[in-house]
């Protein structure tokens, strides 16, 4: 294990068969795919760009494709919905929410500006009040 590994043994085995296979009908079999999610994780921990990924993780391209790909077909959501739904049944989730009656105030020379009939934020039709 390296010091970038994000992943315990026991979650990749929970994550592992939620993954397309490695193998498509044509051509070679893709690199694994924990490395793969390992480099996503990191990216997503530490913000840095895509060309910036150590290079243990393998080519970002190859990451950076992945991701897309999995983001386009549903994979990461699949993904979510099944861990979510296990822990639920666990028990570890709690889905009590917290309101708020915090305000935000607008800037004192946002507040006399006349509002436009095509503004995205007018509610009430347009125009001004």
């Amino acid at each position: 294990m390296t010091r970038l590994a994000l992943l315990s043994d026991d979650m990749w085995a929970r994550i592992e068969p939620l993954l397309p296979p490695t193998k498509g009908p044509m051509g070679p079999p893709f690199r694994p795919h924990r490395p793969v999610v390992e480099a996503v994780l990191y990216r997503l921990r530490t913000g840095v760009a895509w060309r910036d990924l150590p290079k243990e993780f393998g080519a970002w391209q190859t990451v950076h494709r992945r991701h897309q790909s999995w983001s386009r077909d549903g994979v990461w959501d699949e993904i979510l919905a099944t861990l979510q739904a296990d822990a639920d049944v666990d028990g570890e989730v709690d889905w009590r929410v917290s309101m708020d009656s915090t305000i935000a105030r607008v800037h004192q020379h946002g507040a006399t500006a006349a509002r436009s009939s095509v503004s995205p934020f007018s509610h009430t039709g347009g125009g001004t009040e």
